[in-house]
């Protein structure tokens, strides 16, 4: 009976040691809408990785939500806008929408869409904010209390404004450009897609349409062979995902 008792003691103080440090070492995510406008976040997890928040929530002006991320979890977020649900959950956005539901539960946006992209690594973490699905939103990745480069990235201006007349989408209500397509999307052509004999980083060189997207926004891909440089790394570190960044 004693012996038992050790061992349950034992392993409630190693369970409280191990939640413990399960819940100091946890990576967080914080996404922050500073849009004056409602932003309903997306979350989709790579293949094998949980799906987090149902996948999909609604985030008011100036208000954060924290994700916490299980160890080495993977995936990419974006900001969905001009949405309208019922209370079941059923609706639609104008922009990042994913399958007209308020929880994507694993389903990607509907291009275009920004994205902002996390792989957790065991020694360094990448991420990325990636114009190759398009743009509809403004969006940064900051990280804090990391250590090693752990620099910014993101794409802040607003693209709808310079948006090429080829890419651009329009709201059905008011004809205002909401969100500008990848060129892969709008002409669905090798060259532009990467695909086919443009399928490698020799053969699929930047476009027209690319830089115009890299110069307005230099810390974000581009197009699918963008410079590597466009992915940015950093050791335990936690997330500021932030939509509108530049918005007061």
């Amino acid at each position: 009976m004693a012996a038992m008792l050790r061992s349950l003691l034992t392993l409630t103080l190693f369970t409280l040691i191990f939640s413990h440090i399960s819940e100091v070492s946890s990576t967080t995510i914080t996404l922050h809408n500073k849009c004056t406008h409602p932003v309903w976040p997306g979350v989709q997890p790579s293949a094998g990785r949980p799906v987090l928040a149902r996948g999909g929530f609604k985030l008011p002006p100036n208000k954060a939500y924290t994700l916490n991320l299980p160890p080495l979890w993977s995936g990419r977020l974006w900001g969905r806008h001009g949405c309208s649900f019922d209370a079941s959950g059923r609706g639609g956005c104008a922009t990042g929408d994913c399958g007209g539901s308020l929880y994507c539960n694993g389903i990607g946006g509907t291009p275009p869409a920004t994205l902002a992209e996390i792989t957790l690594g065991n020694d360094q973490d990448f991420y990325d904010v990636s114009l190759v699905d398009g743009y509809n939103l403004a969006i940064s990745i900051t990280p804090f209390k990391g250590s090693g480069k752990c620099s910014y990235a993101g794409c802040v201006r607003d693209l709808n404004m310079m948006c090429p007349v080829g890419l651009q989408v329009r709201s059905k209500d008011n004809n205002r450009v909401v969100a500008c397509k990848s060129a892969c999307s709008a002409f669905n052509s090798p060259r532009y897609c990467c695909t086919g004999s443009f399928g490698t980083p020799q053969a699929c060189k930047p476009t027209a349409y690319s830089r115009i997207f890299k110069a307005a926004c230099p810390k974000a891909y581009s197009y699918a062979y963008d410079d590597p440089t466009s992915i940015a790394t950093c050791t335990r570190g936690n997330y500021l995902v932030t939509f509108c960044p530049n918005q007061h």
